[in-house]
């Protein structure tokens, strides 16, 4: 399949001009399908550092952003994101998503390899395929340097001029009781404590380069922290340090001793998690993008936001031990009980009593969590599903929000929001159920902090924290929306599905310990499914639409275990891409349905 070319309404890292496929003719062209907000495709800009670095003179990534939500495709917001994660490669913005048509696309995020001749020769969906694209990278400069067809040297990418400032894309802020401000300093990697005023820097936490490294606070390392806990006094003297921090991209929680300083690992290994156990000692069981964290007395320890797998954990820090506490790992929204729940990127926590408030920012949602007997219930106040936002005020079963990453409880039963894409503060009366504005005009909030009295908000795109200015609420009538992402229009009745994974060159299916592939569908509304839904081993199924119902979502999570083929100690992986694929069922539609996770690209996608 000859690629399409690439188009789009804004160029960025190539001083603004546009590239084509014909200039990058003799590379090999690796197009990472993303959006700002996906914490998945974050995930997978840090998969793809390495393999730039190793072949930097033969490979030319280009970051096709494809926005899901309206704010993401604005020119200061794609801007913002290729700086705050330091995307250093190309990026083209596509706005109406017409690239992501044209490549047949279905998932965030979607990696397509092009060879130096311009056709399509593998497409990936999701995360853990940083060996299987090295592979074929490899395979490709071996087959294209033997027939002449292959260029070295030369890069298009055009860094950008960074202006320095004391924060830089800040996320979330704690108060300690001497009344300082612990402020999460997510793009310098570090934390900065700030006396009561807000605005003197007492000391950083942190280097300011990235890494794990533990030591004292002008020594330590961080990457790309965001969530900041305080401990009860009694457990801060009990464990040695004063607050947990959610090290974000270096998938571990960190603790801080106020008092020496010292930064030190209390759980996660550093690796991310794909499979395998999610409760243990803490500091052996691997931890995905804990975005926030919260100490929360019901549920017996810090509550952590897991956003890498739309799941919640509670970390122990007198037992030393952490245990998945909410969540399935398939993103959506479902109440119930927390244990089968669904989520999706928690990333924001606020406690009030025996409530746990959580905002999930793929579903713009405002939910909580409280006690209900042995276990656990989760209800959800603001969010309609994965595909549904805006910014409209007005009874909470009604308004919408836009992608919110941060809660704060305020007097008189009332909850503030964060509302990040709309860049306003949202309020929530739990009592009546009415949303409002407080503010607007914001740069990205991505945290709120109720400071003696003041609510201050964390404006991570304005590099700064700042008191909300006082003002009567408003309610906004704003229209609603839906993700552009095209609808997959299927037949009524029976469909044949099927996920598509290949093991890359040199790498077999790892069946050493029974089945290799996992395959789990569920759909939204539930009644969309009225036969081949639950969890299975094998990747291709058929699946029955239950009649009456005209269009859902099917929410796809498939994984698969690999080795590498020969070799005493083969080194093996797991591949997993969650899928939400909005459907519409129409007589005339297709009854066949394929996802690819990983393999050579098929006509049509």
């Amino acid at each position: 399949m000859r690629a399409p070319e690439l188009r789009g309404d804004v160029w960025l890292n190539t001083g603004g001009r546009p590239l084509t496929l014909a200039e990058l003719r003799g590379r090999v062209v690796l197009l990472d399908f993303w959006t700002s907000g996906c914490i998945n495709c974050l995930h997978v800009l840090d998969e793809l550092r390495p393999l730039e670095a190793e072949f930097a003179d033969v490979l030319v990534t280009v970051g096709v952003h494809s926005p899901k939500f309206l704010h993401e495709g604005e020119r200061a917001s794609i801007e913002a994101a290729v700086r705050r994660y330091d995307v250093h490669h190309p990026v083209v913005n596509d706005p109406q998503m017409e690239l992501w048509s044209q490549y047949a696309v279905r998932a965030w995020p979607t990696l397509v390899v092009v060879d130096p001749e311009g056709y399509v020769v593998h497409v990936a969906a999701g995360e853990g395929h940083e060996e299987a694209l090295r592979r074929v990278i490899k395979d490709l400069v071996t087959k294209h340097e033997a027939k002449g067809t292959l260029r070295r040297g030369g890069s298009p990418y055009v860094p950008v001029e960074e202006q320095p400032a004391e924060l830089r894309f800040p996320s979330k802020a704690v108060a300690t009781a001497e009344g300082r401000v612990l402020v999460a300093d997510t793009g310098h990697h570090a934390i900065v404590e700030f006396a009561s005023d807000g605005e003197t820097v007492i000391r950083r936490f942190g280097s300011g380069e990235r890494g794990s490294q533990d030591g004292p606070f002008d020594i330590a390392t961080f990457t790309e922290p965001s969530g900041i806990a305080l401990l009860p006094y009694d457990i801060a003297e009990r464990v040695g340090y004063h607050a947990v921090v959610a090290d974000t991209a270096g998938h571990r929680l960190r603790g801080l001793d106020l008092i020496t300083g010292e930064v030190t690992t209390v759980a996660g290994t550093g690796a991310q998690w794909r499979s395998g156990p999610d409760l243990g000692k803490a500091a052996e069981v691997d931890l995905t993008s804990p975005w926030d964290v919260a100490w929360w007395g019901p549920a017996g320890g810090v509550v952590v936001a897991m956003a890498g797998n739309h799941t919640l954990s509670v970390f122990d820090p007198v037992g030393g031990t952490i245990r998945r506490f909410a969540g399935t790992t398939v993103e959506g929204l479902r109440d119930g009980d927390v244990r089968e729940a669904f989520f999706a990127q928690t990333s924001g926590l606020a406690v009030d009593g025996d409530k746990l408030w959580l905002v999930d920012a793929e579903t713009s949602a405002l939910r909580w969590i409280e006690p209900d007997g042995e276990s656990f219930t989760v209800q959800t106040a603001i969010g309609v599903d994965l595909f549904s936002f805006g910014h409209t005020d007005g009874p909470a079963d009604q308004a919408l929000l836009q992608h919110p990453l941060g809660l704060a409880v305020l007097p008189g039963d009332k909850i503030a929001i964060a509302d990040t894409y709309n860049g306003a503060v949202r309020r929530f009366d739990v009592f009546t159920r009415q949303v409002t504005t407080i503010a607007s005009g914001l740069a990205e909030p991505q945290g709120l902090l109720l400071h003696d009295g003041e609510l201050l908000a964390v404006e991570s795109a304005g590099n700064r924290i700042a008191p909300v200015a006082a003002a009567e609420p408003t309610v906004v009538t704003g229209d609603a929306h839906a993700v552009r992402r095209p609808s997959t229009v299927l037949a009524p009745g029976e469909i044949d599905f099927s996920v598509v994974f290949t093991a890359p060159p040199g790498e077999k299916l790892d069946d050493r310990f029974g089945p290799s592939t996992r395959l789990e569908i569920s759909a939204s509304p539930p009644s969309l499914l009225a036969d081949g839904g639950g969890t299975g081993t094998d990747l291709n199924r058929k699946i029955r639409l239950a009649p009456g119902v005209t269009e859902g979502v099917l929410q796809v999570v498939a994984q698969a275990a690999s080795c590498d083929d020969g070799g005493e100690h083969p080194a093996c992986r797991i591949t997993r891409q969650d899928w939400g694929v909005p459907v519409r069922i129409e007589d005339g539609g297709v009854s066949e349905l394929s996802l690819v996770m990983a393999g050579e690209p098929r006509t049509g996608g």
